[in-house]
């Protein structure tokens, strides 16, 4: 074509709304249940499918990588040089940015998946010039390729500058995998521009717990809280009660706040000596010939002392490129007031500094500045608490060093779950409590005969499907935790949550723990298997007898090894595979299914198998009649699909739901609930209803759900793939 139109003014080929980045063909029916949620389970975006990173990185050189990575901290490039000759800030900031987006709502965000590459996050207002920071390390992953993953790249990198610098690490694990697209699953808030009043979030901003959950960080695009201040308005006060906030929602209590606030700041410093209005467009806007590179900087060289992220300047210590004290040497000996930055933002500098204690230029040595502090800086001796740690910190900097090293080695690890995913020659012996460790279990139990002692022992197969359901239903991707292993169902708060039934659980915890003790096996073990067995007994009563796969070794957790409130937030308010609601929510509960199947690793298909499989098996919560279409409950049969699908029936509104009536007499045939009907309503679902619902996909049925049941069962089982 080349750019020109055809003689109808308009362009042939296929653009815009087909093809721009965001367009979606369903805007067109906005109350649609859009399930790319649960698509992004597949691998159609990875070109390394069937690549085994785990594997490939046990391979890795990792004294030599090591070794790169810390000759690169001292390496300067001409394109981008580093400050003080030294690029440790800059990727500590990287590898901070990436792990800091966790939160434990949902356990999303982190540096798990190497997401930083990928928009919205590469295009934060707060990740201004990290960019750079990925790509300076670019010929290191040329160098090692796929046996080292962007994510784990970028945590080390982090990891190193630290070492570099001067700081005894608490360790390195390597083994987190890279994804290949944005992840849409991860909801970071409702606003619609970058860094809009944090008043959006909140029901009132005052008052930090109103903030809306899942969110963690105060406002869209920042990682935390902004530094100038709440709403940009210095409040040391008001900005503190927002950081225990908000790094409370990101697994941190205040000892591990203020020492990674302090830490943090100790090396490295901010960057506003320039009108930040003048900035270039962010990478995911940026022109083709910027190539991946955002926010070009025209002021004067734009690097080095000119550069621009967050509009306040300067270094927070005397020696920026040194682990040290010096944060807390300059937070206490002087006075602070209130400054305007070359870019015109809030920040703190000493009153009558003396001039061996300001921080030199990053070009030019011979020349000293101020050193700043943050309003989250200024917290950390406002806020009475944070004033007793920061005193303490002081006094004793090696115990200062040792809970900083401990709080970034969780910081970045946070969200890749159990140690039995650590991989490298740094892991830890150690075993930390947010690790939610699990003993092995033992395997010379007689599994044969444990089966037959539950076969007996008179539980229903919903007490046992329902039992091993609400065990493993825990596990989520996001953040590893959670599942069937370590049987937490039968310590506190899980024993007592409203959607595990406590009375129903007691009851078949009662049976089941003399059988597992009398064996030698675990209780986690025996309640998977008792899962299996009811799902074996129940496809056997729809003619289809299969053998359950099932593994031993999974092992008991103990109290000791529980931090119950950490686990407070893996409490489910709802369930649609068990067709529970906690209450009504202002989302729908197929929206909840939606979040709660993605969140299991499930696909579309295995969410709608195990569905349909679980309503006839009848396993429903406090065993409701709702969705449980058939005569037969028991069974594993296709009944919930051809029931949904059967053109002689006819759904309506009824009080607390939906009934299903018979077209000519007007009888009532069953109850159902949205989640039940949205498998006949939703187009994607319903050609899978419609699948199961054939004559000849019984058996398919059943294999399909034996696998997907399998794999939730197995979700936590990291020891199978390590």
């Amino acid at each position: 074509m080349n750019g020109k139109e055809t003689a109808t003014g308009k362009c042939p080929v296929m653009h815009g709304g087909a093809t721009s980045m965001g367009a979606e063909t369903m805007h067109w029916w906005p109350n649609a249940l859009n399930l790319d949620i649960l698509h992004q389970q597949d691998s159609k975006t990875n070109p390394l499918k069937g690549f085994d990173y785990r594997a490939a990185v046990k391979t890795l050189d990792f004294e030599a990588i090591k070794r790169d990575v810390t000759a690169l901290m001292t390496d300067s490039q001409d394109w981008w040089p580093a400050d003080w000759g030294h690029y440790g800030g800059l990727m500590i900031r990287m590898a901070w940015h990436s792990a800091g987006t966790y939160r434990i709502a949902d356990g999303r965000g982190g540096g798990g998946t190497g997401n930083q590459r990928f928009a919205p996050i590469n295009s934060w207002p707060d990740n201004v010039s990290l960019d750079k920071a990925r790509r300076l390390l670019w010929p290191i992953k040329k160098k090692y390729g796929n046996k080292i993953s962007w994510a784990d790249l970028m945590i080390l990198a982090g990891t190193v500058a630290y070492e570099s610098m001067g700081l005894k690490t608490f360790g390195f694990a390597f083994g987190r995998e890279d994804i290949w697209h944005p992840e849409k699953d991860t909801y970071w808030g409702a606003e619609k521009e970058w860094l809009a009043p944090s008043d959006e979030r909140y029901g009132d901003v005052n008052d930090p717990a109103t903030m809306e959950n899942p969110l963690a960080a105060v406002q869209m695009g920042l990682i935390y809280v902004n530094p100038e201040g709440v709403n940009g308005k210095p409040d040391p006060l008001r900005t503190a009660a927002q950081v225990r906030e908000t790094f409370a929602r990101m697994a941190m209590n205040d000892e591990e706040t203020v020492a990674l606030t302090a830490g943090g700041h100790t090396v490295g410093k901010c960057h506003g000596n320039g009108d930040a209005s003048l900035l270039g467009p962010d990478p995911e806007a940026a022109d083709v010939t910027e190539q991946g590179l955002g926010w070009h900087n025209p002021n004067q060289s734009g690097k080095g002392r000119h550069t621009v992220t967050s509009g306040i300047e300067g270094a927070w210590t005397t020696h920026p490129t040194r682990w040290d004290n010096g944060y807390f040497h300059l937070l206490f000996t002087y006075d602070w007031e209130l400054k305007k930055s070359p870019a015109g933002a809030w920040q703190w500098e000493p009153v009558n500094i003396r001039e061996e204690d300001k921080p030199v230029d990053v070009e030019d040595p011979s020349i000293r500045y101020n050193p700043i502090m943050t309003d989250a800086d200024m917290a950390m001796i406002k806020d009475p608490a944070y004033l007793e740690i920061s005193k303490k910190f002081h006094a004793d900097p090696a115990y200062f060093s040792e809970v900083f090293a401990r709080a970034w080695f969780k910081l970045t690890h946070r969200d890749m779950g159990p140690k039995a995913r650590y991989i490298g020659p740094d892991v830890p012996a150690e075993d930390l409590i947010w690790q939610d460790p699990v003993p092995v279990g033992p395997t010379g139990w007689d599994v044969a005969k444990v089966k037959a002692q539950i076969a007996a022992s008179g539980l229903s197969v919903s007490d046992l499907v329902a039992t091993a359901w609400d065990s493993a239903r825990t596990f989520r991707q996001s953040d590893m935790r959670g599942g069937a292993n370590g049987a937490r169902i039968r310590l506190a708060p899980q024993k007592d949550w409203a959607g595990n039934e406590p009375e129903r659980l007691a009851r078949v915890l009662a049976v089941l723990e003399p059988i597992a003790a009398s064996a030698g096996a675990s209780i986690a073990d025996v309640i998977v298997l008792a899962g299996n067995l009811g799902v074996e007994q129940a496809a056997a009563a729809a003619g289809h007898p299969v053998e359950v796969p099932f593994t031993p070794r999974r092992g008991d957790a103990t109290e000791a090894m529980t931090d119950g409130p950490s686990f407070d937030v893996l409490e489910p308010i709802h369930d649609g595979f068990r067709n529970w609601l906690k209450k009504d929510y202002a989302v729908s509960p197929e929206e909840l299914l939606l979040d709660r199947a993605q969140l299991m690793g499930l696909t579309a298909p295995e969410m709608t198998v195990l569905v349909g499989g679980m309503r006839v098996i009848g396993a429903n919560h406090g065993g409701a009649a709702e969705g449980v279409f058939t005569d037969r409950p028991g069974v594993l049969s296709t009944d919930f699909f051809t029931t949904l699908t059967d053109m002689g029936l006819s759904w309506h509104k009824a009080a607390g739901g939906y009934e299903l009536r018979d077209r000519a007499s007007g009888a009532v045939k069953y109850r159902a609930s949205r989640v039940d009907l949205v498998f006949g309503s939703n187009s994607i679902l319903r050609a899978y209803a419609e699948l199961y619902a054939q004559d000849d996909n019984a058996a398919k049925f059943v294999a399909d759900f034996v696998a997907a049941w399998v794999k939730v069962m197995e979700a936590d089982r990291f020891d199978l793939r390590a």
